[in-house]
C-alpha cells in the first residue's frame, strides 16, 4: 500500500501541484470529525477545486486501490471522515462558487463547499433563502447531502432530501455523472440523486448540488414556553402536530439542557424547565393565529409564560442558544466529552421514547442533558463522558438502550446525524438482512474495489 498511495501522489501533483500534501499537521486535521472515534490520519490531503479534479483523483485511487474519504468541514458526528483504512482525503472546502441562482425558478447551483450562511448570505438581496439549518455554521452543504442533514427547519420545510434537486458526482472509476434537474418532479429513470444522498461518500463523491429555494417569509415570529414537566412539553408537541398548525421550528430542551444554555447564553427570563422553542413562519396574520393556536395548546398542559421575540436581534440571539447547545451541554461537566444520540421516532410515540430515554439516564448515573427537533420526533441525548476508565463503556451503553427504544418503537437509529462509524451495528435490526444485503449490492456495483470511505454503513 506505501508504494501504491506514494503512486498516486506523485501522478496527483501533475494537475494539483502542492494541493495534495502530506504535512503532518493537515493530515492530523483531517483524521477525525467532531465524534468519540478513535482518529486515524490520512496518508495524504487533497485540496480540491473543481469537479473534474475530484474525478481525476478518484481515477488514480481506484486503479491503485487506494482509499478516498471526501472531506466538507469535518463537522459530522459518527465517524464519517475518520480515514480508517489510510489513503487519499478529498478536501472540498475549497469548492465554494455559487454557480448559478434563477430567483424566478427559485432554484440555484453551488459546489459543495458552500456552507449555508454563505448561501443564505448571497441570497439575502433576491428574497429567497435555503432552509436546512443542521445547526452549526461550518458544515458545508455536499457534507450536508452525503450525510442526509435536517435540523430545526425540517418540520416546515424537510430535510436536504426535499430541498435537492440534482447532484454532480465523481464516481469510484472517475466518471462525472449528473443527477435530476431542475424540474420539480421527474418519473424519468431511477433517482439516482436521492440513492447518493445520505450515502456518506460510499457511493461516489458529491461536487455540485442544485438546491430548491424558498420564499422569505413575510412575518416571523419566535416564542418560548416553560413547563412544569417533561411530559407536559412532549404532550404539547403532539398535539400541535396533529391539529395541523404548520410550525416553522419546534425544538424541545429538557431541565438540564436549558439550565446550561442559560449558563452559556445567558438567557435572562428563563429558568431550568422543560421548555420549548418555537417559530411560526407566514403572513403577518397567519403567524399570529398559528402563535396563538399553540399557545392555547401549550396551556392545556400546563405551559406558562410565552414569551414572544418579533425582534430579529431578539430571535438570532434565541437560536443562537439552541445551536451552543452542545457547547453549552460540555460546559456544564469541564473534562468530559459528549456523545450525542440521534434517535427518531413517529410522533405518536415520541413521549414514550424520552420519557423512557430519562429513565435510562437516571439509570446510568451519568449527565446527559436532552434537546431535540421535536416537530419530526427527532430528538439528541448529549450523553457527558466522564474522564474514568470505564467512562466511554457506560455512555455507549446507555446510546444503545435509548436506539433500542427507539426501534422498538418503529424509529430509526439516526434522524439526521447518518450511520458512519458509531451506527453501523443497529442497520440490520432497523432494516433486516435481506435490505442490507441490496445496499451491499448497490455499493459492489458502484465501487467494486471498495476504496470510497471504506469502514463505514456496513459492519465489514
Amino acid at each position: 500500500m506505501p508504494e501504491a498511495v506514494d503512486a498516486v501522489i506523485a501522478a496527483a501533483r501533475g494537475f494539483l501541484g502542492e494541493r495534495i500534501t502530506t504535512n503532518t499537521t493537515l493530515r492530523e486535521h483531517h483524521s477525525h470529525g467532531q465524534d468519540t472515534q478513535p482518529p486515524v490520519s490520512p496518508d495524504a490531503v487533497a485540496f480540491i477545486e473543481t469537479s473534474e479534479e475530484a474525478a481525476r483523483l478518484l481515477a488514480l485511487c481506484n486503479n491503485a486501490h487506494v482509499p478516498a474519504v471526501a472531506w466538507g468541514a469535518g463537522t459530522s458526528l459518527e465517524g464519517h471522515v475518520t480515514p480508517v483504512r489510510g489513503g487519499i482525503t478529498l478536501d472540498l472546502s475549497r469548492m465554494t462558487r455559487i454557480i448559478d441562482v434563477s430567483q424566478a425558478d427559485m432554484d440555484c447551483r453551488i459546489e459543495a463547499g458552500v456552507t449555508r450562511d454563505q448561501l443564505n448570505e448571497h441570497l439575502r438581496d433576491q428574497g429567497l433563502f435555503f432552509p436546512v439549518d443542521p445547526g452549526t455554521s461550518l458544515c458545508t452543504i455536499g457534507g450536508m447531502c452525503a450525510t442526509r442533514a435536517s435540523g430545526t427547519n425540517a418540520v416546515r420545510y424537510g430535510t436536504i432530501r426535499e430541498n435537492v434537486m440534482g447532484l454532480t458526482v465523481a464516481l469510484a472509476d472517475g466518471r462525472l455523472i449528473h443527477t435530476g434537474g431542475r424540474v420539480r418532479k421527474s418519473a424519468a429513470g431511477y433517482d439516482l440523486t436521492r440513492l447518493f444522498i445520505g450515502s456518506e461518500g460510499t457511493l461516489g463523491v458529491i461536487t455540485e448540488v442544485q438546491l430548491r429555494l424558498h420564499g422569505i417569509p413575510e412575518a416571523i415570529s419566535a416564542a418560548t414556553c416553560q413547563f412544569p414537566t417533561l411530559r407536559g412539553a412532549v404532550a404539547t408537541v403532539i398535539a400541535i402536530l396533529q391539529t395541523g398548525i404548520p410550525v416553522a421550528r419546534m425544538e424541545l430542551l429538557d431541565e438540564v439542557q436549558m439550565g446550561a444554555c442559560i449558563a452559556y447564553s445567558k438567557l435572562d427570563g428563563l429558568e431550568s424547565l422543560p421548555t420549548l422553542f418555537f417559530e411560526f413562519h407566514g403572513s403577518t396574520t397567519s403567524v399570529a393565529e398559528q402563535a396563538q393556536q399553540a399557545e392555547e395548546i401549550a396551556a392545556g398542559y400546563d405551559g406558562k409564560g410565552f414569551s414572544w421575540a418579533t425582534d430579529a436581534a431578539e430571535r438570532s440571539k434565541l437560536w443562537k442558544a439552541r445551536h451552543d447547545a452542545l457547547w453549552a451541554c460540555l460546559g456544564l461537566k469541564p473534562g468530559h466529552k459528549g456523545i450525542a444520540t440521534d434517535a427518531i421516532v413517529p410522533i405518536s410515540r415520541l413521549d414514550e421514547a424520552i420519557l423512557g430515554a430519562k429513565q435510562d439516564i437516571a439509570a446510568s448515573g451519568l449527565t446527559a442533558p436532552i434537546v431535540g427537533h421535536v416537530g419530526d420526533g427527532n430528538f439528541h441525548t448529549v450523553i457527558l463522558v466522564p474522564p474514568e476508565p470505564d467512562g466511554l463503556q457506560r455512555a455507549w451503553e446507555l446510546d444503545k438502550k435509548i436506539v433500542a427504544r427507539a426501534l422498538s418503537l418503529g424509529g430509526s437509529c439516526s434522524g439526521e446525524h447518518g450511520v458512519g462509524i458509531g451506527k453501523r451495528e443497529f442497520l440490520e435490526q432497523e432494516h433486516g438482512a435481506e435490505a442490507l444485503a441490496v445496499m451491499r449490492s448497490v455499493k459492489q456495483a458502484l465501487d467494486p474495489r471498495g476504496i470510497l470511505n471504506p469502514g463505514k454503513i456496513f459492519l465489514n
